[in-house]
C-alpha cells in the first residue's frame, strides 16, 4: 500500500513539474513570436521608408520640372520650396522610423516579459511539486499504525498471550 502511495506522490510531483516546464516552453515560444514580430516591424518600416523616399524623389523631380517649364530659374523661391519640401520629407521618414522603433521596443519588452513569466512558472512548479511531495509524505505517517517500542508488531490471535520466548 505504501509503495502505491509513493508512486502517487511521485506522479503528483511530476505533474506539477511538467506543468511548469510546459508553461515555460509556451512562454519561450510566445517570446520568439514577439521577437519575430519585431523583426517584421523593422522590415516593414524599412520598406515604408523606401516607398516614402521614392515618392518624395518623384515629387521633387516634378517640382523642378514645373519650375523649369515655367521659365523660372532655380534660385530664390522655387529653390526654397524644394529645400522646405526635402526637409519635410526627411521629417516624414524620421517619423516612420521613430514609430517603428517604438513598436519594436514594445514587442521586445513583451518578449522579455513572456520569458520572465515562463521562468516564474517553472520556479513556481518546483515549489508546488516540493510542497505536494512533503504534504503527501507527511500524510503517510499514521500514529495508529506506528510501531511502539516494547510492543509486539504482530497482532495476537484472540485469547493468545504474549510469549517472551522462554525468558521469564
Amino acid at each position: 500500500m505504501c509503495s502505491l502511495e509513493l508512486i502517487g506522490m511521485a506522479i503528483s510531483a511530476g505533474g506539477a513539474l511538467m506543468q511548469g516546464v510546459q508553461d515555460k516552453q509556451l512562454s519561450d515560444y510566445q517570446a520568439k513570436a514577439y521577437e519575430q514580430q519585431a523583426r517584421a516591424e523593422a522590415q516593414s518600416a524599412a520598406f515604408e521608408q523606401s516607398q516614402e523616399r521614392h515618392k518624395q524623389d518623384l515629387l521633387q523631380a516634378q517640382a523642378r520640372a514645373q519650375a523649369g517649364a515655367s521659365g523660372l530659374g532655380m534660385a530664390g523661391s522655387p529653390a526654397e520650396v524644394l529645400v522646405a519640401n526635402a526637409r519635410q520629407g526627411q521629417m516624414d521618414l524620421d517619423a516612420i522610423e521613430y514609430g517603428s522603433r517604438i513598436r519594436q521596443n514594445n514587442l521586445q519588452d513583451q518578449a522579455a516579459i513572456s520569458r520572465f513569466s515562463g521562468g516564474q512558472a517553472l520556479t513556481s512548479s518546483l515549489f508546488k511539486a516540493g510542497s505536494s511531495f512533503v504534504n503527501d509524505l507527511s500524510g503517510l505517517y499514521k500514529p495508529a499504525n506506528a510501531v511502539k517500542l516494547g510492543t509486539n508488531v504482530f497482532p495476537l490471535a484472540p485469547g493468545e498471550k504474549l510469549s517472551t520466548g522462554g525468558l521469564s
